[in-house]
């Protein structure tokens, strides 16, 4: 038993004296979800005349700070962005060819910059003026947000040692809850109202050694260990084009619109 602890221990320092290969970075690359393909594949609207849509807001409705232990963390566990991954994923359907999303979010600004273009004009051109053409007007809002951050909703964990020596394996489940309202400019009607619920799971494995001899005066203690972690902003992103998909199937079931069953057709 010395023997294989010492064996051990020397293979330890040989594994941490080794160097590192030096690889050539990689480009970094945005993860997509398994909806990415989904959304751009969808078929077109029967009409070709893409529907004008408008989100002013997706904002995180939880009030929830990222998870830690023995500290007040000011950091919030949802992101405070999710608008980005909303629009995103709206003009992504069909490749842009069912959604014509037009500015809100950034309402104030791009009003500001119209006002900059119409007094520049009247300054240099006085009565002769071109004319600022009208914003674009939505027919429908979709607004919503993330409505509910739940940590540690399941978890477990598992483990085995003999000798002191073992492997163990420990997961968490954590759940991150959208809606989305598509709502009528004309007269104010929810016309559609999509819940969508996204798991979130993390996972540790983890390796321990642990041996004590001569009366407790020598001891040798190794641990060793990796995690996965599915983020928090990916489950988020998924959610949300879950929910647009949703949304779609659902609109056209109400006849609010109509696809065609094959992009070809």
């Amino acid at each position: 038993m010395k023997f294989f602890t010492v064996f051990l221990m020397i293979f330890l320092v040989g594994c941490a004296a080794t160097p590192q290969s030096i690889t050539e970075p990689s480009e970094p690359a945005i993860a997509e979800t398994p909806m990415k393909d989904k959304l751009k594949n969808h078929p077109s609207i029967k009409n070709n005349q893409p529907i004008t849509i408008a989100v002013y807001n997706f904002t995180d409705k939880t009030g929830q700070r990222k998870p830690a232990d023995n500290i007040a963390n000011i950091s919030t566990a949802v992101t405070q962005g999710a608008e980005i991954y909303l629009i995103k994923a709206l003009m992504d359907v069909s490749n842009g060819n069912f959604f014509r999303v037009v500015e809100r979010s950034g309402l104030d600004n791009l009003i500001k910059e119209r006002q900059l273009i119409r007094n520049t004009r009247e300054n240099f051109d006085g009565d002769n003026a071109k004319e600022l053409g009208p914003l674009q007007f939505a027919g429908v809002i979709l607004e919503g947000g993330i409505v509910a951050y739940e940590s540690n909703n399941f978890t477990g964990g598992a483990g085995i040692r003999l000798l002191g020596i073992g492997p163990q394996t420990e997961w968490r489940i954590d759940e991150v809850t959208i809606g989305l309202r598509l709502v009528s400019v004309l007269t104010g009607e929810v016309l559609i109202a999509v819940t969508i619920k996204k798991t979130i799971l993390s996972s540790s494995i983890g390796l321990n050694v642990f041996k004590f001899y001569d009366a407790g005066t020598k001891v040798i203690e190794i641990e060793t260990g990796t995690s996965t972690n599915e983020p928090v902003n990916y489950a988020v992103r998924q959610a949300i084009e879950l929910g647009v998909i949703e949304m779609i199937q659902e609109g056209k079931v109400k006849g609010l619109w109509d696809y065609k069953e094959e992009n070809n057709e």
